[in-house]
């Protein structure tokens, strides 16, 4: 007799699902079966993902705590998720110390420590009750080495990279998977762009001469083998970067 019996479907919260990796992210697994709730700010984008893939639509703001309060109870009322993957996040402006901009370093500080913490903080609940719980967390190799220009970036992701160490610490007793994905040089459509302003041409050159650098569904499958292993193999840390990219400070252009 053949059993009717089928694995117990995911869900996933994932951010940042309005452009880049967390739109890669949010494709992917919602064509693996994986239901999906697709965290942004821009209503338009993430209702066209939503007619494209059946993800769930939910705009929030990861830094404002009544948003994350009202995504937490939508999902709370649709059954729960067992993973929770943050990658909202960014950069603001190419700044030596000498000359940052407060507004830039709060953004950075905000969006990818701030936004990170309080996720995971209003999700631990659930994800410790249901015992196999997992939260990634997209950092950056920016995380671990330092440049010129980058010092509130750096410090920005060195920061969430921190927070996710000491996650991993902290939940093991309540056999929580904690995974941490740093990826080096990725060429999306609004990384760099945003980075620099809007300025096309100042964004245009960090790419400029760099022969296949990774783009987001590279990431995305990244994401997506490290959350659909068996629960109890954790990838704790993943560098990903293209081949040019030997290092932070060693590309190759051609």
């Amino acid at each position: 007799m053949t059993s009717t019996n089928k694995a117990p479907q995911h869900a996933a919260v994932v951010t940042g699902a309005s452009s880049g990796i967390g739109q890669a992210t949010a494709r992917i697994l919602a064509a693996e079966g994986w239901k999906i709730y697709a965290v942004a700010r821009r209503a338009d984008r993430l209702d066209a993902l939503a007619a494209e893939t059946g993800v769930i639509p939910v705009v929030a703001d990861v830094t404002d705590n009544a948003h994350i309060a009202a995504l937490l109870a939508e999902v709370e009322i649709s059954g729960g998720i067992d993973t929770l993957i943050n990658i909202a996040g960014g950069a603001r402006g190419a700044s030596y110390v000498g000359e940052a901009k407060d507004e830039d370093w709060d953004f950075m500080l905000q969006a990818n420590v701030m936004g990170t913490m309080k996720m995971t903080r209003a999700f631990l609940p659930m994800l410790r009750a249901h015992g196999d719980g997992t939260v990634l967390n997209l950092t950056s190799t920016a995380a671990l080495a330092s440049y010129e220009g980058g010092a509130g970036y750096n410090a920005a992701k060195a920061a969430q990279r921190a927070l996710t160490k000491a996650l991993r610490l902290e939940e093991v007793g309540h056999n929580l998977r904690v995974i941490e994905v740093l990826p080096g040089l990725v060429h999306t459509e609004e990384f760099a762009l945003r980075r620099m302003g809007g300025d096309a041409a100042a964004a245009d050159a960090v790419y400029q001469g760099v022969e296949k650098p990774l783009v987001a569904d590279d990431v995305a499958h990244v994401i997506s083998y490290a959350v659909n292993l068996p629960h109890h193999i954790n990838l704790d840390e993943i560098v990903v970067r293209p081949v040019v990219q030997a290092a932070n400070h060693k590309l190759l252009r051609s």
